[in-house]
């Protein structure tokens, strides 16, 4: 049974008054404050033992608290016939090393390819790099392959029963075209060997980047991919898909709980805050989407069945969302520069799976167009008194349709 909110403002946020209303357009409505310790640095392992915050009450955040689970109760907490929608983007090894022709030392992100080779990337040191500037791009690990290649070899040359040296590593070189002024990155043309695509050598010279605020992580590259990972193009996860195993999801589908598959590959924009005091002048920044027809099908037929839509993480969200801009959820593929925030009319998504967000992000503004800006704080008090752990290897929290709408305008079934 539901107990007693540990931290919470008990007036009646189910009528917003004019101070909150003024709030919910103001970035500093949007900030609360995260020990660092409560930042995830790890993932669980498993996957699905991390914690679960459910919301599943339209009082939820306004006088009792979410319910605490582990994520691996997640069949038992949806019902038959729900639809689970998720992203299936695979983050691409977007960081790589390089030098100038001086010697000094670069480091690349990409984010996004304009047309065939050419990307829009941050450089850093970036201020010298001007147009016509050239890169020399380093093989991942490619120290380590010389020192395993010197071991077993006296001063003459290769030992008696040393390796044979290794085939070239394949060249990568880019020349800067121009700056960006939305992001102050560059426009990277590369110069890839014939026969060859960057996106494949992005395995000899990239690594996954992992956010700026996970510092001291022992996580492999795969740790940071969902499970059903399949069209790269991300630099960032889905962090929400992280929870689920793959015995997790046979147990959902043994539970008549479907899935439905989207694509949006994550951006930086995804980790940058809101610069703009009044929420409602943002200019958010554009991603791509993909929602097939065969996913537009399966809501169809979901809700036609009396199914809910729980979109797997905000990017699901905003795929989904994105393609209903019409009015009615249409198959697309393109960009969406689509920004949710409080006073949203939702047009497809029943409830939310997500992780802890960042203060003053876009992705706390989109959930608390959901439920509200008020009691997300409130539900974000509980889960820091209980040591939740926060942001893209930490626990989660599952939104029902039954605690929907309540500060946010809208009250759903």
């Amino acid at each position: 049974m539901n107990q007693k909110l540990v931290q919470v403002n008990l007036k009646d946020t189910s009528r917003p008054q004019a101070k909150d209303l003024e709030l919910d357009c103001s970035v500093a409505g949007y900030d609360y404050t995260l020990p660092p310790e409560l930042i995830a640095q790890n993932p669980a392992v498993p996957r699905d033992s991390s914690r679960l915050l459910v919301v599943d009450s339209p009082t939820t955040g306004i006088e009792t608290a979410p319910l605490h689970h582990i994520f691996h109760d997640l069949p038992a907490l949806l019902r038959s016939g729900d639809l689970l929608v998720m992203n299936n983007t695979r983050v691409i090894p977007a960081r790589l090393y390089g030098h100038k022709s001086t010697g000094a030392k670069i480091q690349v992100l990409l984010l996004e390819e304009r047309q065939h080779n050419c990307w829009l990337a941050l450089v850093k040191p970036g201020k010298s790099f001007k147009r016509g500037a050239k890169i020399i791009f380093e093989p991942r690990e490619a120290g380590i392959g010389h020192l395993k290649e010197a071991e077993g070899q006296g001063a003459g040359g290769r030992g008696e029963n040393s390796p044979l040296l290794p085939a070239p590593s394949p060249q990568l070189t880019a020349t800067v075209l121009e700056t960006d002024a939305a992001t102050g990155g560059r426009w990277l043309q590369f110069d890839v060997p014939e026969g060859k695509t960057l996106v494949e050598l992005l395995e000899v010279f990239g690594e996954v980047p992992l956010p700026p605020y996970i510092t001291t992580s022992e996580a492999a590259d795969e740790q940071y991919q969902t499970v059903y990972a399949k069209q790269p193009g991300a630099i960032a996860a889905p962090t929400a898909g992280l929870h689920f195993t793959p015995e997790l999801l046979e147990k959902l589908c043994d539970r008549q709980i479907d899935r439905a598959f989207v694509t949006l590959h994550v951006g930086v924009g995804t980790f940058r805050p809101v610069e703009v005091e009044d929420v409602t002048t943002h200019q958010m920044h554009e991603e791509w989407i993909e929602v097939p027809a065969a996913t537009v099908e399966q809501i169809r037929a979901t809700k036609a069945a009396g199914g809910r839509i729980i979109a797997v993480g905000t990017t699901a969200v905003r795929a989904l969302e994105g393609a209903a801009q019409s009015g009615n959820l249409q198959p697309f593929c393109g960009k969406t520069d689509l920004f949710i925030y409080p006073g949203y009319q939702w047009r497809v998504v029943d409830g939310l799976i997500t992780n802890f967000h960042l203060p003053r992000s876009s992705l706390l503004m989109l959930v608390s167009a959901l439920i509200g800006r008020q009691r997300l704080l409130n539900i974000y008090n509980e889960a820091i008194a209980f040591g939740y752990r926060f942001y893209s290897f930490g626990d989660a929290m599952l939104i029902l349709p039954s605690a929907v709408g309540v500060g946010s305008g809208e009250r759903r079934d």
